[in-house]
This record gives structure tokens, C-alpha cells and sequence, in this order.
């Protein structure tokens, strides 16, 4: 799974990656720099711990996103 949310911080979106199946699973912020986690819960609880539906210009998209990631 790849998800592309627009942040009210910047221009460029901020993209997580989830992709079982090669074990890759990473954001990049809105300021690009960027995250790795091993697991897929480690990247849902650093975006609840850091991220805000407040933060994107969709807060759908980011609910959708979440609900997505933690059905993996």
C-alpha cells in the first residue's frame, strides 16, 4: 500500500509506504526528511504519535489511510 497526503506545511506530499510483501514500511514527512519501521505497527504509532488529522488538507484521506494500514 502507498498513500500520498497533502500537508498544510509544504508543497510536497507527505507518502507512507506499506508493503508486506518486501517488508518496507516508511514515510516521508512534510519537510521530506524521512522514517523506516519493521513493522507496521511501529508506523502507526509514530503517525498517532506525530500526525494530526488537522495537519492535511483531507482529513478523510489521512482517516481512510489509517483505518487501511491498520487492517494489515
Amino acid at each position: 500500500m502507498e498513500f500520498s497526503l497533502q500537508s498544510h506545511e509544504s508543497a510536497v506530499p507527505c507518502e507512507i509506504v506499506a508493503d508486506e510483501e518486501n517488508g518496507r514500511y516508511m514515510l516521508r514527512k512534510a519537510d521530506t526528511s524521512g522514517e523506516v519501521f519493521n513493522t507496521p505497527s511501529e508506523l502507526i504509532q509514530w503517525i498517532e504519535a506525530n500526525w494530526s488529522t488537522e495537519q492535511f488538507v483531507s482529513p478523510a484521506a489521512f482517516h481512510e489511510m489509517m483505518k487501511q494500514l491498520k487492517s494489515i
